[in-house]
């Protein structure tokens, strides 16, 4: 080696790695994390492809080997409890639009009810899930085609966050790799396209995972987003953050599953061999004395076939018969259900409590585990959505020239409990003229949205007044009002 190879040597040993080598870094550092391992094992649970799938019956073979048992019986009893539990809280927390409040103009909220509408909900439902299941989920700002600012879920088994902090709370950068089909020539084949996201743009390479080739050049440093200025040309322009918002199920970013794996899975187990005791007791262990024959397998055919078996001399059969003790099974299988309820903080709805129709106090008490967690999602979710609103904001005062970021708004969700129904009617009538009408509405059980009611509301009683005007002396009945008595004149 020269004396300049060997600088340029040392220079590149030295110097810091470009953004190419840390996407690649962190991609295969990720891929083999725990926390990839459990996205993919929440995602499988969520979809009843749990454990108990794999599954294997063994007994011992020749020589004292473990060999697989194929001919006794081997049920695969998949309990979806994962899948439960996390429809159950987005159910219970994401299903019901959320309530936008600001004190700022009526064009800002108009604004805000229409990024923020169903199409919205829908994304914010499956947010919920994503995070439920993968312990966060990711939402990506954007321009459409057409120029309008829109939001995408991205899958979090494809995004490695950079962050700049300890907490987690904002973004340094982002890496995002997804598999892509092409074709080359008559060949088809799939790519990895690996993106690197930071304040200054984005920068794409692909990989062909055929042979896991290195990362090569995709497209060159673009805009977060592109537009058009006045003289009709393209600009890349790009926001003052990273537009990927993260949606955590909680400060860990613990997916529901890390945490109820185990009680699942023996759950899954306990039911599967519970059903396959009972399929196997009709093939009972038989004891033959003085059997005539030689193969036991024949034995075992004659029996099941003609029903009879033939012994020598002073033989006969005894069976040997399985015992289950079905009180220790349904001891531990209901310990087994209050705790994955327990621990995944839901509602077991074929408790017995639910059976007599429990009061509005008692409801809250067995919501009082899935409200909990709830209220630890909720804080999690608006400090997302007060990031998404940035974005909004600086897009309306792109677009618009009117800056709504000093407007303060809150983003009220509204939880889908189940109540009892005539006690909460019962409440709000008895609350007349204790408190505001608004918030009667607000908590009856039949309204759907309280701004409609009101406004319905405001209208009957507008029509209503007419009528009551056109009745005799005002509507009193009838009878004409007590005239007002004289003052003394010397008074």
């Amino acid at each position: 080696m020269t004396t300049t190879e060997e600088v340029i040597y040392n220079l590149e040993k030295n110097a810091p790695m470009t953004n190419r080598e840390i996407a690649q870094q962190e991609v295969n550092d990720f891929k083999q994390s725990k926390r990839y391992e459990w996205m993919l094992t929440g995602e499988a649970y969520y979809r009843n492809q749990t454990e108990i799938l794999n599954h294997k019956r063994y007994t011992i073979g020749e020589g004292g080997a473990k060999i697989e048992a194929i001919n006794l019986a081997n049920n695969k009893l998949v309990n979806g409890f994962i899948r439960k539990l996390v429809d159950q809280k987005t159910g219970y927390l994401l299903s019901k639009p959320i309530s936008i409040q600001t004190d700022g103009p009526n064009e800002y909220k108009d604004q805000l009810d229409n990024f923020f509408g169903k199409s919205f909900l829908r994304q914010l439902k499956n947010l919920g899930k994503n995070a439920f299941n993968n312990g966060i989920g990711w939402l990506q700002v954007y321009y459409s085609e057409t120029g309008e600012l829109s939001f995408k879920i991205i899958p979090s088994r494809e995004c490695v966050p950079l962050w700049k902090d300890g907490a987690h709370t904002e973004l340094d950068a982002m890496i995002r790799f997804y598999p892509i089909v092409i074709y080359e020539a008559k060949t088809k084949k799939t790519v990895n396209i690996v993106e690197f996201w930071d304040d200054t743009g984005v920068m794409k390479w692909v990989q062909d995972t055929t042979i896991n080739s290195d990362y090569i050049p995709y497209e060159e440093l673009q805009g977060h987003f592109s537009a058009i200025d006045a003289e009709g040309k393209t600009q890349q322009l790009v926001w003052d953050r990273i537009p990927f918002i993260p949606f955590k199920y909680n400060d860990e970013e613990m997916p529901l599953v890390e945490i109820l794996k185990t009680l699942v899975d023996d759950y899954d187990l306990r039911m599967s061999e519970n059903a396959n005791n009972l399929e196997d007791l009709p093939n009972s262990i038989l004891v033959v004395k003085n059997y005539d024959g030689q193969d036991v397998g024949e034995m075992r055919r004659n029996l099941a076939t003609t029903r009879t078996l033939k012994v020598s001399g002073d033989g006969g059969v005894d069976t040997l018969t399985l015992v289950i003790d079905t009180a220790a099974f349904t001891n531990h299988m209901e310990m087994l259900r209050k705790s994955i309820y327990e621990f995944g903080r839901g509602v077991d709805t074929q408790s017995d409590k639910f059976g007599n129709s429990p009061s509005g106090i008692a409801l809250r008490f067995l919501y009082g585990d899935l409200d909990m967690d709830a209220n630890i999602i909720e804080t999690e979710f608006q400090a997302s959505l007060e990031q998404l609103l940035w974005f909004v904001d600086q897009h309306l005062a792109n677009t618009t020239g009117n800056d709504y970021a000093e407007y303060e708004v809150d983003f009220i969700f509204n939880r889908d409990i189940l109540i009892n129904e005539t006690e909460a009617v019962t409440n709000a009538k008895d609350s007349v003229g204790v408190i505001s009408d608004e918030t009667i509405v607000a908590n009856h059980p039949w309204v759907t949205n309280v701004q409609d009611e009101l406004d319905r509301l405001k209208k009957e009683k507008s029509e209503a007044m007419p009528v009551l005007q056109d009745q005799p002396y005002g509507g009193t009945g009838g009878n004409p009002p007590e005239p007002e008595p004289k003052q003394d004149e010397q008074s």
